[in-house]
């Protein structure tokens, strides 16, 4: 999971089952207001998905305040029909007197099922909020086998990693102007895979930072995002990354169509 805001372009399945459950949980882009096509297509995805599920999570950042951002989703969500639940994200890294006030403040605002202040990186009332939720959501059927964790490919999640570790590693420098298209998949022996894909920019100064002084930028952004392919492969990766310049790519569709954003009404 990304540290910056609106980093998620299209909805992911996380798939969790039990032995007795299974949540499928959609990770959708976050409802802003938009500056570009790719704003848009965004935005209604994320709006879009609101009238497939059983229920909504409006998840927040405990250390920040509610701000204008979260008030325009909140006046969104007064429209849904579905039990809304708050998750407080972070609780680890503010003081409880402060956790308090977050709360009573979101509470203010809407008329939320429940609220569950966690901490996703230490797990701190997750399991919680999970039993919840179980108990909760209307009884179904078993959507995915067992072993399934998402309902994206191996190539999606991959240049997700890519277009991660962009991010983290470039901070402020470059914005969220960067898309990752993997054009290549092959297992070339019983033990390691290739992989080539090739980091979009609208700028050139964003492919010059993105490279770095002697490719020594680009060198880590593959380095650290082949240790997280391997991961979620189990196998040896060979990564090779290419930085592509297309202006204005996410204000032009037959871009957006052929960078993977599509919408049957976009």
């Amino acid at each position: 999971m990304s540290n910056k805001a609106q980093t998620t372009r299209n909805k992911i399945q996380g798939i969790y089952t039990t032995d007795d459950a299974q949540i499928v949980f959609i990770d959708t882009p976050g409802i802003h207001k938009p500056q570009s096509r790719l704003g848009d297509f965004m935005v209604e995805s994320a709006l879009s998905t609101l009238n497939e599920v059983d229920a909504v999570i409006f998840m927040v950042n405990a250390e920040q305040k509610r701000g204008r951002g979260d008030d325009f989703i909140i006046e969104r969500l007064k429209n849904v029909k579905k039990p809304i639940y708050l998750a407080i994200n972070k609780i680890d890294r503010i003081h409880p007197d402060h956790l308090l006030e977050v709360m009573d403040d979101y509470r203010g605002a809407l008329d939320f099922k429940d609220v569950f202040p966690i901490s996703a990186l230490q797990g701190n009332n997750c399991q919680e909020f999970i039993d919840t939720l179980i108990e909760d959501l209307p009884e179904g059927p078993q959507y995915y086998p067992t072993d399934q964790v998402t309902d994206h490919p191996e190539r999606f999640i991959a240049g997700e990693l890519i277009r991660e570790k962009v991010l983290e590693l470039t901070r402020e420098e470059v914005p969220h102007s960067v898309a990752v298209v993997v054009d290549r998949i092959k297992r070339r022996d019983e033990e390691k895979i290739l992989i080539q894909a090739t980091i979009i920019v609208e700028r050139a100064s964003q492919k010059g930072i993105i490279i770095g002084k002697g490719g020594k930028m680009l060198k880590t952004i593959g380095v650290k995002a082949r240790k997280d392919i391997e991961l979620m492969m189990g196998d040896k990766v060979y990564l090779e990354l290419w930085v592509k310049v297309m202006p204005n790519w996410k204000d032009r569709q037959i871009d957006l169509r052929s960078l993977g954003y599509k919408q049957d009404d976009y």
